[in-house]
């Protein structure tokens, strides 16, 4: 019995990867293995995970009469891409300012690293290794791409007040600290930008800086919320190389997005949020298939090419392509009906 893995067979994303999975899954242009084997039992809504790096109990936030988040139990897996998705409105960017300390809860608790973090504000959060960036870049404009990446870095002697008059005391970190910018630039591909003004980076760039930045403290945990919003599709495949590498130095990634391509491409985990709750987790194949997850917020038809259904495109219409078909027929054949009955009265 021929027992040797195809070359071109593709290994299972929710399955464990090892030393024999020699062709790994295909992410955008690389070949990057998924991550499997991080919950501890079946994929529901606060399953308990292998190695948490970020646990959540019990969090609340009201605004007013209405509930933003309501998590019950939520880990985010180590060393592992987690992707929380969801409808506008779901509560995704408020549970990321929460556990971020950008924002304060009505109720409940949570631990990063197993160190509790309610209270904390977020610049110590930051400090002990878990950094965000936001949907609105937050570059500062009339600082130059450098300076910006500059401020990224921690424990700056020169910060203090008296120690700053000494130049002796942090001229050496603050070299350091250069040279380990210009790495990240070089890295990121802005290092021709390095002298102009964070203002002048296109949408996309100001992206690339603002992860590159969040680089210079070391973290172990990144935050990303929407890192593709606004971004031009030439950088899109950067932006997601980048997110692959930060798992690959050793980090975990948190990210929110809209976009389920690429969700599927790069997430080993997904969370799923609706009005303020946890309603699905799982492998993103898995959570993928989930009806209720489909009715709530992909859709029934998230796999129906429209470029084939509309006819732009040359295809095959499939049975979803086809109830979708009947589906706009019939809503035309009403709209045409009601028409009528308007121009008869």
């Amino acid at each position: 019995m021929n027992t040797s893995r195809d070359r071109n067979e593709v290994p299972d994303a929710g399955a464990p990867t090892g030393p024999d999975d020699r062709v790994p899954p295909r992410t955008g242009s690389i070949r990057r293995p998924k991550t499997g084997g991080l919950a501890k039992g079946d994929p529901i809504p606060g399953v308990a995970k292998v190695d948490p790096i970020l646990v959540v109990d019990g969090v609340t936030r009201r605004f007013g009469g209405l509930t933003a988040v309501d998590v019950e139990h939520l880990e985010i897996p180590r060393h592992a891409i987690t992707a929380l998705i969801g409808p506008n409105g779901a509560g995704k960017t408020t549970l990321f300012n929460l556990l971020c300390g950008f924002d304060k809860p009505n109720s409940g608790s949570w631990s990063y690293d197993g160190r509790n973090l309610a209270g904390i504000p977020a610049f110590k959060v930051a400090r002990m290794g878990q950094v965000r960036t936001f949907q609105l870049t937050k570059a500062l404009s009339l600082l130059t791409v450098l300076e910006n990446m500059k401020l990224g870095a921690t424990g700056q002697r020169g910060e203090s007040f008296w120690q700053s008059f000494v130049p002796a005391l942090w001229r050496s970190q603050e070299k350091a600290n250069e040279e380990k910018a210009r790495g990240l630039l070089k890295r990121f591909k802005l290092d021709a930008k390095e002298q102009d003004f964070a203002a002048s980076l296109s949408g996309g760039q100001r992206k690339l800086l603002e992860m590159a930045r969040a680089l210079m403290s070391d973290p172990n945990l990144v935050m990303l919320d929407e890192p593709m919003a606004g971004v031009n599709p030439a950088l899109t495949q950067s932006l997601l190389d980048h997110i692959l590498d930060l798992k690959d130095l050793g980090m975990t990634v948190l990210f929110v997005e809209h976009d389920m391509q690429m969700v599927r491409h790069i997430a080993d985990w997904v969370v799923v949020m609706a009005e303020g709750r946890i309603v699905a987790e799982g492998p993103p194949d898995t959570v993928m298939q989930d009806q209720a997850v489909i009715d709530a917020y992909l859709g029934s038809h998230q796999d129906v090419d429209l470029g084939v259904v509309t006819g732009r495109i040359a295809g095959e219409l499939d049975t979803s392509a086809m109830d979708l078909l009947e589906e706009i027929r019939e809503e035309q054949d009403a709209l045409i009906e009601g028409t009528g009955e308007e121009d008869k009265k």
